[in-house]
């Protein structure tokens, strides 16, 4: 780590310890509440990111099943996540895979796809769990063990906080607490996120992502366990339910910023610019979100015109519905869903086929069929960026 770097505006202290590679110096951050007096431009910024997250819940909230368009924002956050740690899936391979059901498997592109469905899982559980658990080192210890069920950093004790010291990057970029002296700042954290605060709830939450990213309390998956708590974090400070607003996006097409701006809080105490870059990103994904949701709702009223004068459409509304949740329909599993015949479900998709609104991938065995246009709204940078 380039102590030189650390000015007298650094925001913790530097001590000397052993273990790692070489002998060297660990970053210990101040606890928080910090004392911070805003410019000017960020409270205009905090004013444009409140605007921005009350237009997108707002949508959110007059959905008639918000849950239809969670899932595919979900599935978009869990790859964009991943892919910020390296983790690179085909957006397709991962919906074949999790509508086969994710199993054990030493394949790496399988081990990577599973990685991006744990991180789903992850959401879907302290969304499910956070009205009768409240956050807490335990909670945050319980999703580290989903995030690395069976993948990558499986071996590095899953749901516990390390006991050995670690660094970022190799030569270490940063090197963060070792573990005699991080627990006693997390324990501080967990106290400070239940405190009553002055500071406005949004950028408390950029406050409390960048002290637990600097407490760095795992061996891996400190990121992922980082981004789910502040997407939460945002969602419950500003009323937002469920939750729509993810960071990982921003974040990965501006990683080097990213991780600038954390380092420079650390070394520099440039607190300043690391809210204004998280604020701009807010402002941004919300927009994005919002864009996103637009089409999918448009899209849905599109299917249903097209299959108005089709017998049967009654069925195939809610067909066209859970496409939206998962855009991948086989036959056989079209027929026990609704308990009816296997021809009658073929008819059904036979039907959505002939609309437009369903294809048949080549090569599946059974067959499968996609519904294409769900999938580029939730994917289309993703698939842009595998082209």
């Amino acid at each position: 780590m380039d102590l030189t770097r650390f000015t007298e505006k650094k925001t913790g202290e530097l001590i000397k310890i052993d273990g790692l590679l070489v002998s060297s110096h660990a970053f210990i951050p101040k606890p928080l509440p910090i004392s911070l007096q805003f410019p000017e431009s960020t409270w205009r910024l905090l004013a444009d990111a409140q605007g921005a997250i009350g237009a997108l819940n707002g949508v959110g909230k007059y959905l008639p099943n918000p849950d239809l368009l969670l899932k595919p924002i979900q599935r978009r956050e869990a790859q964009l996540s991943s892919e910020l740690e390296g983790t690179i899936t085909n957006p397709q391979q991962q919906l074949l895979f999790d509508f086969i059901q994710p199993r054990q498997s030493k394949d790496k592109s399988d081990q990577d796809i599973l990685e991006v469905e744990n991180y789903r899982r992850a959401l879907v559980f302290f969304r499910d769990i956070q009205e009768t658990y409240p956050l807490s080192l335990k909670l945050i210890q319980m999703l580290h063990e989903i995030l690395l069920k069976g993948v990558r950093g499986h071996d590095k004790e899953p749901g516990q906080f390390r006991r050995i010291p670690v660094q970022i990057g190799r030569p270490a970029r940063f090197i963060p607490p070792p573990p005699h002296l991080f627990k006693e700042h997390l324990y501080l954290l967990e106290k400070y996120i239940h405190q009553e605060k002055t500071i406005p709830p949004l950028i408390d939450a950029f406050l409390v992502h960048y002290q637990f990213e600097t407490i760095h309390p795992f061996r891996d998956g400190n990121g992922r366990v980082g981004r789910i708590l502040l997407a939460n974090m945002i969602a419950q400070s500003q009323q937002m339910t469920p939750c729509w607003l993810y960071m990982s996006s921003y974040f990965n097409e501006h990683k080097n910023e990213y991780l600038d701006r954390l380092f420079n809080v650390s070394a520099d105490g440039q607190w300043d610019e690391w809210i204004e870059f998280c604020l701009n990103g807010v402002i941004e994904q919300a927009k994005d979100t919002l864009n996103r949701l637009d089409k999918l709702v448009n899209l849905s009223k599109n299917f249903k015109e097209r299959i108005t004068t089709i017998a049967g459409s009654h069925r195939l509304h809610t067909i066209i519905d859970e496409l939206f949740i998962t855009p991948i329909v086989q036959t056989s599993r079209l027929a026990k869903r609704f308990d009816i015949r296997y021809p009658t479900a073929q008819k059904d998709i036979d039907k959505l086929v002939d609309s437009g609104i369903l294809i048949m991938l080549s090569n599946t065995r059974p067959k499968t069929y996609i519904n294409v246009d769900v999938f580029k709204i939730i994917f289309e940078d993703s698939l842009d960026a595998q082209t």
